[in-house]
């Protein structure tokens, strides 16, 4: 019960924000008319989130682990590249479940430089955590191997370009149909140098 109440005042939270943050931009809303755009207190907001980036962030948190679980969850025999294309698959699913909502985030987020360093740093995270996975699941040490660390950047890379193109076309670009394209581009290059 204390989950799911913590989990719609962040909601909340993150919704207020969502939407004051496309109606004044970035710059032009404070954390004070958040909390009182959903009803809350300041301290209730830090309680929540570190910073305003981290409301908007937010709705991207847990996507690494979802990558990471989805990457270790696949047939040992299978190709690294189609292991990697269903790791990174997961967040553009949970970008097409809400997709006017998502579009809206990956706007905010490209175009707001305090954002997009988040994002960033956020997607390193990722990359360090696909690494080690790919190179447990391939037995090649990322410490000393290239490959793990090469194959993740490549595949976050992808990730990376497909959210763009689908922001630059506000949204009419099938994300999954832009995926497959990518991937099509960085298989050789994956199946290639793969260690096995």
């Amino acid at each position: 019960m204390a989950e799911r109440k913590r989990r719609l005042v962040s909601d909340e939270l993150t919704e207020s924000a969502l939407q004051l943050l496309a109606l004044k931009g970035y710059d032009g809303v404070t954390i004070d008319e958040i909390v009182a755009a959903a009803g809350v207190s300041r301290r209730t907001f830090f309680r929540y989130f570190a910073s305003k980036e981290d409301v908007v962030v937010q709705f991207l948190a847990d996507m690494g682990s979802d990558m990471r679980a989805e990457l270790a969850d696949r047939p040992a025999d299978e190709r690294p590249s189609e292991a990697l294309l269903h790791a990174v698959r997961i967040p553009l699913r949970a970008c097409a479940a809400d997709s006017e909502r998502a579009l809206r985030v990956v706007r905010l987020i490209l175009r707001t430089p305090a954002l997009h360093a988040r994002f960033l740093e956020r997607q390193a995270h990722w990359r360090d955590d696909l690494t080690a996975q790919l190179g447990q699941r391939l037995g090649l040490a990322p410490a000393t191997e290239l490959y793990p660390g090469l194959a993740a950047g490549m595949a976050l890379t992808a990730f990376d370009a497909v959210l763009r193109r689908w922001c630059d076309s506000d949204g009419a670009d099938d994300p999954a149909a832009l995926l497959d394209q990518a991937f099509a581009v960085i298989v050789p290059a994956l199946d290639g140098g793969a260690g096995r």
